[in-house]
């Protein structure tokens, strides 16, 4: 550790040394950067090395390596001698000047413009040399850099760009000088000089003030315009519309004295002057771009704002009543709406002065009749238009709130087009927390009475359904629409009104959106929750314990189908509760399953008792209840206890493996899985799988019930995978064993997916499951290579089992995982496509088409097969696979030109016969693929 006299008299040294010859001075550089870092250096030595090096060294005749350390010796004084620096006044500022002239490197670049950044942002005295600085360092702008090839460095063009762009942007003492070199580079034809130039400016308006940009207005202006009026790229047009959102924010935070002009008032005028009338031309080309201009400058401040708006907006209304075609109407719509959305971002203001305010009148009436044109198009803009005027305070009369239910109520129930029913349907989502009161008194009233008279007549009532559940965004309407659409499951349970299974999944799902929407609002939630689960086990209850069962008034709602959509329905509307209340919910839903609980269901009067787990009459029917058990349990938070767990499992362990209807069994068996992933880790687990484990391999042994020990073993490995459990290894080998059976092989295959694909209903994290990250990962290591053991060893009746499970388990792999094991599975996957089974073929193919655009040169040596497979199964009696098949014969152009020239007169030819194909997706893949194929080679590609 060197002391301070001793790093005196080697500084001492090593300034005497710059005077040397030129060879010595790299070894002198060196010594001064090492000495750069010493923190005890005497005060006044950064000084004088410094004025050494600026007066003794002519930098930019050293190599690139010693420039750089002359660059790191400045950078390390200016980091740990700041004070002493800024000592020397305007002089380093002209040494460091000397130094940079001319560089060249871009490593040196990077350094030299952080330094002068530091420079002007850290005070110190540029003195009379401002214009010399912006000059050393303005030089480069634009940035022309293109990196070497296998540049070690990795410094890329758009980090000299943002570096130098934070220098040129960093004082406004280089405006008077940076202004024109920008205005001259965005008149150039080169666009990369354009798009600069403008990010630059508008990096530049966070820092200027109208002092800066006064003189300079009108040519800026005129070279935004030109960029917005006549480019022919999308980014410059960006770029030049946010430069001047950027001026006209500049302008907007100057202050005004009595005595001062106002810029900003005056700039906005040149615009409107120079894009107003192009508005009242709503079929010419500059209509949009005037538009974009206006939007853009009145979208930067509320001042700015109100000054655009207030003259445009009239005009427009103005223009719209005078333009009665539909397509010039909509056009002009469109532009107002983009007026209306900007006022959303100074919705804070003042309401009294809204610049829409005026106009109120003339807006609402022009929305209106938006609503009741023909035009389909025009209606949905009208529509967007209308929500959001609805959506800025104090816009909107109650008169006019009332108008505007209505005809969204109006387009709800009777609208021909989809489209404008679904965008009235979000409209009214949008509002309804705004205006709670109209729409609960107008449009749920409306809906309720048509969803009525519908069912009466055997109409079917989807929109009035979709639009109860849409119009459920505040507490107060959910508390009016709830009942309405739980009515309708009332009304199938007791025979009044006849139904489908469809009709009763159209309310389930329904609710199931209210359930959602719900979770925002804890209220809301608990609501919903205490009102719908119980009305749904009351009336799934009842219709279990019909006494005539062949009547199917109450009985379809027992369909499989109604309650599979009941379970999405339960489970959003527990997954959320807090852990207080998800406590009270499960100590009276466990009991009624496994005790008959019933008393807290809205109604108890049973026509026998409700054993699901029991023998009794009309058992079958009760059992099916147990997938609404299994929405509810395995949905509850981790930290929930559930009464009488541990009888629960056993009891669900054992219908899983006894009930002879697969949809029981299932249900039975995925509510298992569910608990045991989120059941604490210890003894009690342990012998509660040793159970399971048993009852399984007992079930699998021989017997009728082979399926459902088969579906619990697949749902328990699933539940432990998640979780990391130990035992998933070994149950995973058992169901690897099986694939070898003759009788649960290709069942076993399909379970692959099951275990690597995301649960819909149970083990995901939207239920508070257990799952952990990379779990497919990890169960790729552990089984693939199992799988492909497993498949070489294996008969030949049996090998499409392993290519199935080894392709369920790649088509759910994360894609980067993939591609690294690539070349030694490729076989496989190439063999699974010659695989009979087209679940197989389709899986592998699934697999394949994205592998052809990530890893082209892998697939590349194999083009040969992979050609003569894809087109083969252009011609499979399967249309989802001659889709894939074509979209990976479309994928093998991203493969190398020269491996693929030679096949290109085959594949044309063989895509000729999928262009009469008899199914119009399939054409379309195939007209797609051909031209890509047509157009291999050819210049420019």
């Amino acid at each position: 550790m060197l002391q301070e006299e001793e790093v005196t008299h080697l500084v001492l040294f090593y300034e005497n040394r710059l005077k040397d010859h030129h060879l010595v001075i790299p070894a002198v550089l060196q010594g001064l950067h090492a000495l750069s870092l010493c923190e005890v250096l005497a005060p006044g030595l950064a000084v004088s090395v410094l004025k050494a090096i600026f007066q003794e060294v002519h930098v930019q005749s050293l190599p690139q390596l010693d420039r750089h350390m002359v660059y790191s010796i400045i950078t390390n004084f200016m980091r740990t001698r700041e004070e002493e620096l800024k000592g020397l006044g305007a002089d380093f500022t002209f040494g460091f000047i000397q130094v940079m002239d001319g560089e060249k490197d871009p490593r040196n670049l990077l350094v030299a413009f952080q330094i002068v950044r530091d420079l002007i942002l850290k005070d110190y005295v540029l003195g009379p040399f401002v214009e010399e600085l912006f000059e050393v360092t303005s030089c480069y702008f634009p940035i022309d850099f293109t990196p070497p090839p296998n540049d070690p460095h990795c410094i890329q063009r758009e980090d000299l760009i943002v570096s130098l762009r934070a220098v040129l942007a960093s004082t406004p003492q280089f405006a008077e000088f940076l202004l024109p070199l920008l205005i001259e580079k965005m008149d150039s034809e080169m666009q990369s000089a354009k798009l600069d130039s403008l990010q630059t400016l508008g990096a530049c308006c966070t820092i200027y003030g109208q002092k800066e940009l006064q003189e300079f207005l009108p040519s800026l202006w005129s070279s935004l315009r030109r960029e917005v009026f006549q480019t022919a790229s999308e980014k410059v047009e960006a770029e030049a519309l946010a430069a001047l959102r950027g001026l006209s924010a500049c302008l907007s935070r100057s202050v005004l004295s009595s005595d001062t002009e106002d810029l900003l008032d005056s700039f906005l005028s040149g615009i409107l002057q120079d894009c107003r009338h192009h508005l009242c031309e709503p079929d010419m080309k500059l209509v949009w771009p005037s538009a974009k201009l206006l939007q853009a400058a009145a979208g930067a401040s509320f001042r700015a704002g109100h000054r655009i708006t207030s003259s445009v907006v009239p005009l427009l209304l103005e223009q719209y009543n005078q333009h009665p075609q539909s397509s010039q109407r909509r056009t002009i719509l469109e532009m107002l709406l983009g007026f209306l959305e900007l006022q959303q971002k100074w919705r804070h203001e003042d309401e009294e002065e809204s610049a829409l305010l005026c106009s109120r009148a003339s807006l609402c009436s022009v929305l209106f009749s938006a609503l009741t044109d023909s035009s389909v198009q025009l209606q949905l803009v009208g529509i967007r238009a209308l929500t959001v005027l609805g959506m800025l305070p104090g816009l909107l009369a109650p008169p006019d709130v009332q108008l505007v239910v209505d005809h969204l109520t109006r387009l709800v129930l009777h609208a021909d087009d989809s489209q404008s029913c679904a965008a009235a349907m979000e409209a009214a989502g949008s509002l309804a927390p705004i205006y709670p009161g109209a729409f609960s008194g107008r449009m749920v009233q409306r809906l309720a009475e048509e969803l009525q008279s519908e069912r009466e007549e055997g109409r079917r009532s989807t929109q009035s359904l979709q639009a109860l559940a849409a119009v459920s965004t505040h507490p107060r309407i959910v508390r009016e629409t709830i009942p309405v659409l739980l009515q309708c499951l009332r009304q199938v349970q007791t025979g009044n009104v006849p139904a489908e299974a469809c009709d009763m999944v159209a309310v389930c799902q329904s609710l199931q959106r209210v359930a959602v929407q719900c979770q925002r609002d804890a209220e809301s939630c608990w609501y919903y929750h205490q009102t719908v689960v119980p009305c749904l086990l009351a009336v799934t209850v009842q219709a279990a314990m019909q006494e005539n069962a062949h009547l199917p008034l109450g009985k379809v709602l027992l369909e499989e189908e109604v309650l599979t959509a009941m379970v999405p329905v339960i489970s959003a509307a527990s997954s959320h509760l807090c852990p207080e209340l998800a406590a009270q919910s499960v100590s009276q839903l466990v009991p009624l399953f496994l005790d008959g609980e019933v008393s807290f269901l809205p109604q108890d009067s049973f026509p026998c008792p409700f054993q699901p787990f029991q023998g009794g009459q009309h058992v079958a029917a009760q059992r099916r209840l147990v997938a609404l058990l299994m929405a509810f349990v395995c949905s509850l938070p981790r930290n929930v206890l559930i009464p009488q767990q541990d009888r629960l499992l056993q009891e669900l362990l054992a219908l899983s493996c006894s009930c002879d209807c697969p949809f029981t069994a299932t249900a039975a068996a995925k509510c298992f899985a569910g608990l045991v992933n989120k059941y604490p880790a210890g003894q009690q687990l342990d012998q509660l799988l040793e159970t399971a484990v048993s009852r399984m391999e007992a079930g699998l042994a021989e017997g009728p019930l082979r399926s459902q020990a088969l579906t619990l073993l697949l749902w328990v490995t699933k539940g432990l995978v998640l979780r990391y459990h130990p035992l998933s290894s070994h149950l995973t080998d058992k169901l690897l064993g099986l694939l070898g059976d003759a009788e649960l092989g290709p069942a076993v295959a399909d379970g692959f997916s099951l275990l690597m694909a995301d649960s819909p209903d149970v083990l995901h994290k939207g239920c508070h499951a257990d799952v952990r990250i990379m779990f497919r990962q990890r169960f790729f290591t552990d089984s693939v290579p199992k799988l492909v053991q497993g498949f070489h060893a294996a008969g030949p009746g049996v090998k499409a089992n392993y290519l199935k499970g080894l392709s369920h388990v790649l088509n759910h792999l994360p894609r980067p995982v993939l591609v690294t094991e690539l070349p030694t599975l490729l076989s496989l996957l190439l063999e699974a496509l010659s695989c009979p089974d087209r679940v197989v073929q389709l899986s592998t193919l699934s697999c394949l088409q994205p592998l052809l655009l990530e890893a082209p040169h892998v697939m590349s040596l194999h083009v040969d097969t992979l050609v003569t497979k894809f087109l083969g199964l252009t011609s499979s009696p399967a249309m989802a696979i001659r889709i894939a098949a074509l979209q990976c014969v479309h994928a093998l152009t991203s493969l190398p030109i020269p491996v693929l020239l030679p096949y290109k007169p085959r594949v044309i030819r063989a895509l000729a016969k999928p262009l009469d194909d008899m199914k119009r997706l399939v054409r379309k893949e195939a007209v797609v693929a051909r031209g890509e194929w047509f157009l291999l080679g050819s210049p420019g590609r």
